[in-house]
């Protein structure tokens, strides 16, 4: 089982040049654990790419389709007074955003507070450079 950052989860939704890396690591273990708010993540950064033009239509409904395929597969992490705890310690500690705050306390929670346990795949630099002070293995 992996912990599954937002950044990461995209790439399997939409082509980038990620996307073959991400699907390998999908298929060497389709166990995925995610934030509870990956999913609205997710759809935020594929409605961002409609907006651009990067993504028609059509290619929006797949990749929300896919989406949804995942999110009935995938394990979450709920919002728990440990999530947010954990997240306003990270917030002191390291260069991170709220929103990669909580995925990595959510981490941490999936980890049962022993990160070297767990491969996070995540694709964003501070939250990997936070996620790798804090212990955890890192994929890709």
């Amino acid at each position: 089982m992996r912990f599954w950052d937002s950044s990461a989860v995209v790439p399997l939704l939409v082509a980038e040049a990620r996307t073959d890396a991400a699907q390998g690591l999908l298929r060497e273990d389709p166990a995925m654990i995610v934030w509870w708010a990956t999913p609205t993540e997710c759809a935020s950064a594929i409605a961002r790419l409609e907006r651009d033009g990067a993504l028609s239509p059509d290619l929006v409904d797949t990749a929300l389709a896919r989406l949804d395929d995942l999110d009935r597969g995938w394990g979450e992490v709920l919002p728990i007074a440990n999530v947010r705890q954990h997240a306003r310690r990270l917030l002191r500690t390291h260069s991170l955003r709220a929103a990669d705050a909580l995925q990595l306390a959510a981490a941490l929670i999936a980890s049962e507070g022993r990160p070297d346990s767990l491969d996070v795949v995540a694709l964003d630099d501070r939250l990997r450079d936070a996620a790798r002070r804090e212990g955890f293995r890192l994929l890709p």
